[in-house]
């Protein structure tokens, strides 16, 4: 591997999981939602042209080249890697992909210097109102990690590539630099972790997978006002189907008017009462 590339010296395995682990779902023709342990991945695209959206969880490249080579064979590779965000969860198998295939990785520019060595995340904050997850959250890794000329900045006209029907929006609060993809002709929305559909705080809901959409997980959301903006902005997309970071895939009644309360009760359902991060902003 090139010396220009490394983890963070937190990098580590997280021994946490779910029963959804290892569950592939089919979205539409060309979007396949796979899950490692408890974050998902997202394939989009055919034989011809596809893209990774996110990288999974530490020492989980393993599993993401079968699963490509399953649906695509064993020779193809993506156009492209494009990252929602740069969390330990959403990176955790990137330098072994860029290894293995050779291609570019696609951020927002506020995120690449979380991407390229430069700047550190905050720390997650294990203090926040929230379930056994959010307690454990101190071991989980935050350090940058160093991804070197392979990161660039997605195109400012919101274009993704590789994706070509796709577009990208700026939905920061989780992450600075965090983003959202939508395509518009069948409304189909991959969220990152802007919302999710799990409370990821919980250990019980994130083991068993309970359906129930939620806001960005606690224990690294650092702007909570831009993270209420955010979601207004994904609802104001009308999604049909919404494919989120944690969770399963929503769609449907239950996804517009689980959407619908989020929005409009997004301090009584998302914010947590206290924490580090509640009462002032990081940015």
């Amino acid at each position: 591997m090139e010396k220009e590339m490394e983890y963070g010296k937190d990098y580590k395995f997280i021994p946490a999981t779910s029963i959804g682990s290892g569950v592939t779902h089919v979205v539409a023709p060309d979007v396949l939602c796979h899950t490692i342990q408890i974050v998902n991945v997202c394939l989009v695209g055919t034989k011809e042209e596809w893209v990774l959206i996110d990288a999974g969880m530490p020492h989980s490249a393993e599993e993401i080249i079968e699963l490509t080579e399953e649906h695509y064979g064993v020779e193809s590779r993506p156009k492209a890697i494009i990252l929602t965000h740069g969390h330990f969860d959403h990176v955790g198998a990137i330098l072994e992909l860029i290894e293995h295939w050779n291609v570019p990785v696609y951020a927002h520019e506020l995120e690449i210097p979380y991407l390229t060595g430069k700047t550190d995340y905050p720390e997650p904050d294990p203090s926040v109102e929230g379930g056994m997850v959010a307690k454990i959250s101190a071991m989980f890794p935050n350090e940058a990690i160093n991804i070197g000329k392979y990161v660039e900045k997605l195109p400012s006209d919101g274009s993704v590539p590789g994706m070509p029907s796709w577009k990208w929006h700026h939905t920061p609060g989780h992450t600075p630099g965090h983003i959202s993809l939508f395509r518009e002709e069948d409304r189909l929305l991959i969220v990152g972790d802007a919302f999710v559909t799990v409370r990821q705080d919980s250990l019980y809901k994130v083991v068993t997978q309970k359906l129930e959409m939620s806001g960005p997980p606690r224990y690294f959301t650092t702007d909570w006002t831009a993270a209420r903006e955010s979601v207004r902005k994904l609802a104001e997309l009308r999604p049909a189907t919404a494919v989120t970071g944690h969770g399963l895939p929503m769609a449907g009644e239950l996804l517009q008017t689980s959407l619908i309360t989020l929005t409009d009760h997004f301090d009584e359902v998302a914010k947590p009462d206290f924490g580090r991060y509640v009462d002032k902003e990081v940015h």
